[in-house]
């Protein structure tokens, strides 16, 4: 498959970053993009809400469907998949975006912050899937996404902050479950995640700022590392934990330069990223500073 014209995208988290990024990249093809998140109401701290997002995805030649979905409510979760199918059919392509951070260590982690993570990060995403799942089974080339990381298993990625590691490697654990159990309908279950920091509210409020996002990649190379996903045979391609950059490289792109925010300021690595995980050639990373 090589466009995604009229296949439905179903989103959570998609008002803004990274998630956004992939609702644009598919509407440019034409697809109908379901955008499911909370926000309805502009943030003096966060850019977008599904409105904004809505119109964005209509002025790149898609078709929108903002609707309000806390997915960490299984009855809004049910409807908000209902309303998208009832508006466009189907379902194609699962992407779970939404996701909740605190770098924190166990003693500055308090229990709400810690069962928001785990409610949106982890049970959201099985959540999520496990309703879209029915729909995506009648679907042609159906994929399910999850933004999220390598399973790395080594403990500097938990000691300063285990409750975001345990929720976070939870999205990649449905990776591996779901694509075993899904293999033989033909339901690809992947998932993706940036070598670098991204150019996100997430990074600009919690990892430093202005000099931070300079040294981080837009969320496009996000958007066409996911679209290089979902134009594979879902049959072929499943099971896979996938490096933006990698991804791109392997579908024939050479230049990754544009993608950069600055191209003076050196690349910063993401949280997560495997020490023996080799970047395309040409692509050198800094260490993320640490915490």
């Amino acid at each position: 498959m090589t466009s995604l014209k009229a296949k439905t995208l179903f989103i959570s988290g998609a008002s803004r970053g990274i998630g956004l990024a992939i609702a644009l990249r598919a509407a440019r093809d034409g697809a109908n993009v379901a955008i499911a998140a909370k926000t309805t109401e502009p943030h003096p701290k966060l850019k977008g809400t599904i409105y904004t997002a809505a119109d964005e995805v209509r002025a790149a030649g898609g078709q929108a469907l903002p609707v309000i979905c806390d997915i960490r409510d299984e009855a809004q979760v049910m409807a908000a998949i209902d309303q998208t199918v009832a508006a466009f059919g189907g379902i194609d392509i699962c992407v779970n975006n939404a996701s909740a951070i605190s770098l924190t260590t166990s003693q500055a982690t308090d229990m709400k912050r810690y069962d928001l993570m785990m409610g949106i990060n982890t049970r959201g995403t099985f959540m999520v899937s496990k309703y879209c799942i029915p729909h995506l089974k009648k679907a042609q080339n159906p994929h399910i996404l999850m933004l999220s990381p390598p399973l790395d298993m080594r403990a500097k990625w938990f000691e300063h902050s285990t409750a975001y590691t345990m929720a976070k490697f939870g999205m990649s654990m449905c990776v591996l479950g779901l694509s075993g159990e899904l293999r033989s309908a033909g339901v690809a279950v992947n998932a993706l995640w940036p070598r670098t920091t991204i150019a996100t509210a997430a990074v600009g409020n919690l990892l430093g700022g202005d000099a931070m996002m300079r040294a981080s990649r837009t969320p496009d190379i996000m958007g066409d590392a996911a679209y290089a996903i979902f134009t594979r045979p879902s049959r072929e391609f499943t099971g896979n934990f996938c490096i933006d950059d990698k991804v791109l490289y392997a579908n024939g792109v050479r230049d990754l330069e544009h993608y950069r925010v600055d191209n003076t300021v050196p690349l910063v690595s993401d949280f997560f990223v495997p020490d023996d995980d080799v970047p395309p050639p040409g692509v050198t990373v800094q260490p993320l500073p640490s915490r």
